[in-house]
């Protein structure tokens, strides 16, 4: 079991049971999944950035990737239905919580004057999304071996009901929200 999961077994749910009044042990909210992806319009015209980038991906999730097509043909962007513009992972399990873990306590400290992730990411129903300009930040991508500098977006996927359930499940789990007043 990963340090994390531990960590949700037994400080967070009794504390959210707590905090949140909920009665029973099922009714606190959980990590479902977290979906990584980049997308790749240069892939158009460059068919060695989806390569590149596809390692990139696999060795920061540390699983296979699936390559995201079009779903239609756009003339202006010299488009076409079913050509490849993107890359995506889903993590679930361990995975995901290694992935949280190194992402919480590795990744974003390592972010340029960081002062905290914004608390407006929510969706309505206690999921965030978090984009990151550059992949180098994960401690497992070679600087010297990357093309080009990619953005990163996570999406971070609760069954809390509310963005307040979500926000106090993330926070719990030790995501670094920044503090009110600042931006």
């Amino acid at each position: 079991m990963t340090r994390l999961k531990e960590k949700y077994r037994q400080e967070v749910i009794p504390r959210m049971m707590e905090v949140c009044g909920y009665k029973n042990v099922m009714q606190v909210p959980h990590l479902d999944k977290i979906v990584l992806n980049i997308g790749l319009g240069e892939a158009i015209s460059n068919a060695k950035a989806l390569e590149t980038a596809e390692q990139d991906l696999t060795i920061i999730s540390g699983q296979h990737v699936v390559i995201t097509r079009s779903k239609k043909s756009i003339a202006a962007f010299h488009l076409r239905t079913g050509m490849p513009i993107g890359l995506m992972v889903t993590l679930r399990g361990d995975r995901m919580y290694d992935f949280f873990d190194r992402l919480v306590n590795a990744v974003l400290p390592r972010m340029h004057e960081f002062q905290g992730v914004s608390t407006d990411s929510f969706d309505g129903r206690g999921n965030y999304s978090l984009g990151l300009k550059e992949q180098i930040l994960f401690p497992e991508i070679e600087y010297d071996k990357i093309d080009k500098v990619r953005g990163l977006e996570i999406s971070i996927v609760t069954n809390a009901r509310t963005d307040e359930d979500g926000k106090n499940l993330l926070e719990l789990l030790g995501m670094p929200f920044e503090k009110d007043g600042e931006s």
